[in-house]
């Protein structure tokens, strides 16, 4: 028996979209009042195709079937917006499907954005016995694994602290903490490790195996393609709100690879969130003489240039970028790294220059990610918004010395100084 089943499983969101402003006469509500009367005389449970104009429908899943065997250790991968979150939901029982069918055998505890899970209003401690409540457990269960949960969070001090007081990286811990430690069946996690510090990433990696090595079901979302490869024993891929391969990791992960490798472009451009103090609006990819480029060879410097507004003055607001290959991280850069202390980012525009020095990169397809936030708190992230190549034109009469066959994700970037210290 799996201890998931999916079948023809599918999710409908209805967006709705404001319209502009614009002069309404008396006969004009009149008139659409009369028509919503009759659409309700002729639908009364609001069937037919009386929806507005300013709305319209999403689908975020379509018909995705998946089996997950007990104990398995499957990664779930795609790019933002391939429905990954929201079939953990729907998983989690936090939202219902609009088709299709879940059999979950055991009890689930899942950990999925922050702020979802805890009372803000309880007190960690107070959380912990709720969320073990919720599974089904005693109070004599619970407090058989209180401790463990407490010393692994790293939040003793603040036990007894509404959680709605918490950083983003405390709440992290003990919501990660409760899920691990608490019997549960079936453990789902969502990409918030990656709000987490390095420490805290490594830890909960090595918890997850342990919980794994018990025989408990893992559904682990990341676009960390690292970590999959670390944890999981398949992986399933999702593009677009289907499912488009399910297997060994090593296969998924070269598939995602070559979706997210599809579009070569140079540039890319975003809407200015409102929403968020602060916003990434541009990324492109240059070379050496400020053209826009693609492909590069071994040597050549290449150029990314980050655009972002900051709405409202943030102390330690770090911008950063990340190189991945074969979705594997190989170089992550912040652009306070040459900072004694990190700034105070006024409001305004702001535009940030990274430069990558010829012969750090080996040849091979890689995609750049960016993301802007403080220590404490992501507030956007772009995963892969570029791609390009890196090519091995000159590299026989650039540096004759270089072997192509070299181990390793990346070229030294240092330099070697050798010296005779003793004669022969």
């Amino acid at each position: 028996m799996p201890a998931i089943k999916i079948e023809n499983l599918s999710k409908r969101y209805v967006l709705q979209h404001e319209t502009a402003e614009k002069y309404v006469a008396l006969r004009d509500v009149i008139a659409g009042g009369a028509r919503k009367l009759i659409r309700g005389l002729r639908h009364p449970l609001g069937g037919g195709h009386g929806a507005d104009a300013e709305s319209e429908e999403f689908w975020a899943l379509s018909n995705v079937s998946l089996e997950i065997p007990q104990g398995e250790r499957i990664g779930i991968i795609g790019r933002n917006g391939a429905g990954k979150s929201t079939l953990l939901k729907i998983l989690s029982r936090i939202t219902e499907p609009t088709r299709g069918r879940v059999t979950l055998n055991g009890r689930v505890a899942s950990l999925l954005e922050v702020g979802t899970g805890f009372h803000p209003e309880l007190t960690g401690r107070e959380n912990i016995f709720l969320n073990g409540a919720i599974l089904g457990m005693s109070k004599a269960e619970i407090r058989s694994k209180f401790d463990a949960i407490v010393d692994f969070a790293e939040v003793e001090r603040f036990l007894d602290t509404p959680v709605k007081r918490y950083s983003s990286g405390m709440y992290v811990r003990l919501a990660f903490s409760v899920a691990a430690h608490l019997e549960s069946d079936i453990l789902i996690v969502d990409e918030v490790l990656a709000v987490g510090d390095a420490g805290f990433q490594k830890k909960c990696m090595g918890k997850m195996e342990s919980v794994a090595n018990d025989g408990r079901t893992i559904l682990f979302v990341s676009h960390n393609m690292g970590a999959i490869s670390e944890l999981c024993t398949s992986a399933a891929l999702l593009h677009k709100g289907q499912l488009l391969m399910q297997g060994a990791v090593p296969q998924v992960i070269e598939q995602y690879s070559r979706l997210t490798l599809n579009d070569q472009e140079t540039g890319v451009q975003f809407a200015d969130d409102e929403r968020k103090p602060s916003s990434i609006l541009s990324v492109n990819i240059r070379n050496a003489r400020g053209e826009n480029s693609n492909s590069f060879d071994i040597a050549d410097e290449i150029v990314i240039e980050v655009t972002y507004r900051v709405k409202q003055a943030a102390a330690g607001l770090q911008l950063t970028v990340t190189l991945s290959r074969n979705m594997v991280d190989v170089l992550h850069s912040f652009d306070t790294d040459d900072d004694d202390v990190l700034p105070l980012r006024e409001e305004g525009l702001y535009l940030a220059t990274y430069r990558i020095p010829g012969m750090t990169l080996k040849a091979g397809s890689y995609s750049a990610s960016t993301s802007l936030g403080t220590p404490e708190k992501l507030i956007q992230n772009m995963e892969h918004v570029l791609s390009f190549d890196i090519e091995e034109w000159s590299i026989n009469t650039t540096s004759k010395s270089y072997r192509r066959e070299r181990p390793g994700l990346v070229i030294s970037p240092g330099k070697w100084i050798t010296s005779s210290v003793e004669a022969a």
